[in-house]
């Protein structure tokens, strides 16, 4: 009895939790269970007065649960697994490191089939890497591979879809289920609901692709990359619009957006809102339905007055006169537009949700953009108004500074997508944020020189400062008041000591050649600590007794003829400072003295006595090269001038050295001299060397790249003869005279000098120019900055006593 009063008692239970649970809603609706009188649910009111407000939405809108016609959560998670098969794919997983263990990190390109279709933004990339110092012919010496088969569009409504990429593919023998493999994507999906699908299994490839969502995305091995247009250049590319801060930062425009925006489909929720932001004074959102073949079957009461509109504005103008411009997604999660905003220094207000920015794993977009939310696009008028002045300044220079270091060109996207990469392969040595943020960037810091910020010339600091904390500057939130200035770095003074480095291409057969007197004056300098002499003749150096007698260091290097080898990182150079010198100049004590203290002020630039300009001749539409006296100079020659060294690299086979005293010397890791051997491509330093008079242009060229600043000359020293080094040897007769030199042009109104060798002379200018134009190709654009400053000791030729001048001897004849 007892037993069957359980079991009614238990069953009753069981009856009553499942009515709770699958009718609780509506039991809800009984004045009994609620409290209150029962209830029909009522649809959205219909205010009477609704004309006098401000409609930011319909009700219908309200209402709906978005578009239908969008995929759900569940169909793009199904989706995504069936195109990304590997998508647990990390680095340590699904990349052969032992394959980059030998020759370092190389690229192979597999080799282009004449039939084969290649658009003309996916030949730029192979162009780039091909041009790059990464390349390589040779398939066993890759660390990376990539496909000659056109993978950026694969849209397969586009006319550049390539098919049957997987057969091809699969007929490769290096393909290896797509491991150490690199491919490029722009474009994928289709209509209507472009989703991740490449139309082929990439296996185990690495994906750098445009548009990255952040789900498909697989952390540590995908790259994303900035959706660009075909006509991106190649290298170069044109400059940031941001010529000169204003302060405060305002301009005539907060936000602004000038689109079209798509009345169905994907996409179309965010275009289709933005109109409500329109205020017509700083606020302007301009949006059209002229889009696509069908859009008048679609258009909505609004779009006659967005069309007319949208004619009034120019989207150039806008661009250049707003603070603020709003990117939102398109058809994909990426557009040109945010490319765009950055040139133009007009600070992107992403509307992008689940999007993966660009090199997001090296640049911290927080400090040059602002990242919305779709959901609150109401809230970013009075979001972005709220942003302090300084904060809005930093935001402008950084979306420069982006521009300039990483995107501007295709180049330069390529180099970046492959940097982080190698960056990866040894964790330990790679680029801080910190590298990759500031001046020059990621690309232009080589890990392989130091990972210690204060070995650079760029952080150089009287005083250290500790270094900023990590914050997301961009992150859409409240209003903040202030804005914390990133604190400098901390750092360390350049040393205090320099080395000399002359190259001597003549035999010394008298103690009165130039190279002895000069090794005198420069080892009278207080701040000398050793001088190396790079001996580039195939006659044997003087013995080590007949060398003057120095107080400091004098080692002879054997060099190979090569005029790039001047620019080598020998591990003989401690110092941060190299005094690069020719054989023939002619430098007091004094003048050595005055060129370093300024040095150590401007550690970052070449330092020197003779100047020379370039200038664009409008005439032969070529750039011209120039030693005349004017009021500008854009080259200081390294025939005498300070500049950073830089290391890195191995001691090339067959090098030698007479060291007097003994030191081992071999090749480690110093910076411009790293820049120039490890940065620069190979191919680029034979054209210097098969051009004979372009090293030192080179260098100038290669250090206002990374500075974006001019050198700096010291003193009035000007007359300077530049030589054609010799290559081969040293023949007999040629003690003391070079093959042909050219002579800076007298002081003004004073005799023309009678200078020998007027043909050689011109021969000289001419090859010169030929080497600046060529480097002007090579780089895409030419990196010289113009300046007209020279700086003179304090008190130099004031009337006042020589005992109160501190550099008397400079102004003696």
């Amino acid at each position: 009895m007892q037993a069957r009063k359980k079991y009614i008692f238990l069953t009753f239970l069981a009856s009553w939790l499942l009515l709770f649970f699958f009718g609780g809603d509506q039991l809800r609706r009984f004045a009994f269970f609620s409290k209150r009188k029962a209830e029909a649910r009522r649809n959205w009111p219909h205010w009477t007065d609704r004309s006098l407000l401000k409609r930011f939405a319909d009700p219908e809108e309200l209402q709906s649960d978005g578009d239908p016609s969008l995929p759900s959560p569940r169909e793009r998670r199904a989706a995504r697994l069936s195109v990304y098969k590997n998508s647990r794919c990390r680095m340590e997983t699904c990349f052969d490191f032992s394959r980059c263990e030998k020759h370092g990190f190389k690229v192979f390109t597999y080799p282009r089939e004449r039939d084969q279709p290649l658009s003309e933004s996916y030949g730029k990339i192979l162009a780039s890497i091909e041009r790059s110092r990464y390349y390589t012919p040779r398939p066993e010496e890759a660390c990376l591979f990539i496909l000659s088969i056109d993978t950026l569009d694969r849209d397969h409504l586009s006319a550049q879809y390539v098919h049957n990429v997987d057969e091809k593919i699969r007929g490769f023998p290096l393909w290896n289920g797509g491991r150490n493999h690199l491919i490029f994507n722009l474009y994928s999906g289709t209509w209507p609901n472009y989703t991740e699908d490449l139309g082929f299994d990439i296996g185990q490839a690495i994906l750098a692709k445009a548009s990255f969502y952040t789900e498909t995305f697989r952390p540590g091995f995908d790259i994303s990359i900035p959706l660009f247009s075909k006509d991106h250049p190649q290298r170069g590319g044109e400059k940031g619009w941001l010529y000169q801060d204003s302060i405060p930062p305002k301009k005539k425009y907060l936000l602004v957006f000038k689109g079209k925006r798509y009345l169905t489909g994907i996409g179309s929720g965010t275009r289709n809102a933005l109109h409500h932001i329109h205020n017509g004074k700083d606020i302007i959102s301009l949006t059209t339905c002229k889009h696509g073949k069908d859009w008048e079957k679609h258009k909505d009461t609004r779009c006659d007055k967005d069309n007319v509109d949208y004619e009034k504005f120019d989207y150039q103008e806008l661009l250049h006169n707003s603070t603020f411009c709003i990117v939102p997604r398109g058809r994909r999660l990426g557009s040109f537009r945010f490319l765009e905003a950055l040139q133009a220094a007009c600070i992107p207000v992403l509307l992008s949700d689940g999007w993966e920015l660009p090199f997001a794993e090296a640049i911290d977009w927080g400090k040059a953009a602002v990242v919305g939310n779709e959901k609150l696009l109401l809230q970013i008028p009075s979001a972005v108004r709220c942003i302090h002045p300084e904060r809005v300044l930093a935001f402008q220079q950084q979306t420069q500074f982006l521009w300039d270091a990483y995107f501007s060109s295709v180049d330069k996207i390529v180099h970046t997508t492959l940097e982080i990469i190698k960056d990866r392969l040894l964790p330990q040595r790679s680029r801080s944020r910190f590298l990759w943020n500031t001046l020059p960037g990621g690309l232009l810091a080589l890990p392989d020189f130091s990972t210690h910020l204060g070995d650079f010339p760029f952080y150089y600091l009287q005083r250290g400062r500790t270094p900023p904390a990590p914050a997301e500057h961009g992150k859409l939130s409240a209003c903040h008041n202030t804005y914390p200035l990133p604190h400098l770095f901390s750092g360390s003074s350049p040393s205090e000591k320099f080395t000399a480095l002359i190259r001597a291409v003549s035999p010394v057969g008298s103690p009165s050649q130039p190279i002895l007197r000069l090794i005198q004056a420069v080892s009278g300098s207080q701040y000398c600590a050793q001088i190396l002499v790079l001996w580039s003749c195939e006659k044997p150096p003087l013995p080590s007794g007949k060398w003057p007698q120095t107080t400091v260091p004098l080692t002879i290097i054997q060099g190979r003829g090569k005029l790039s080898e001047r620019f080598f990182p020998y591990a003989a150079i401690q110092t941060d400072a190299v005094l690069s010198l020719d054989e023939h100049t002619s430098l007091s004590t004094s003048e050595v003295d005055f060129a370093f203290v300024v040095w150590r002020s401007f550690p970052e630039r070449i330092v020197g006595f003779p100047a020379r300009s370039h200038f664009w001749d409008a005439e032969q539409r070529r750039w011209g090269y120039t030693s005349k006296w004017t009021n500008e100079l854009s080259i200081v020659l390294t025939a005498a001038a300070f500049y950073h060294r830089y290391p890195a690299g191995e001691r090339p086979a067959g090098w030698g050295a007479w060291p007097r005293p003994s030191l081992h010397l071999t090749l480690s890791p110093r910076y411009y001299h790293s820049l120039f051997t490890e940065y620069l491509p190979a191919g680029l330093r034979e054209l210097v060397d098969s051009l004979a008079t372009c090293e030192d242009i080179l260098m100038n060229i290669l250090v206002a790249a990374v500075t974006k600043l001019p050198p700096i000359k010291v003193t009035q020293r000007k007359q300077h003869k530049e030589t054609v080094p010799q290559q081969v040897g040293c023949k007999d007769g040629d003690v003391g005279t070079p093959q042909s030199r050219e002579r800076s042009p007298s002081p003004l109104h004073s005799p023309p000098a009678k200078v020998k060798g007027t043909a050689g002379a011109a021969s000289v200018f001419s090859q010169r120019q030929d080497c600046l134009n060529q480097l002007a190709d090579w780089f895409g654009y030419v990196p010289l900055v113009s300046s007209q400053l020279r700086l003179d000791p304090v008190l130099f030729k004031d009337q006042v006593s020589v005992l109160r001048k501190k550099y008397p001897h400079l102004e003696k004849p």
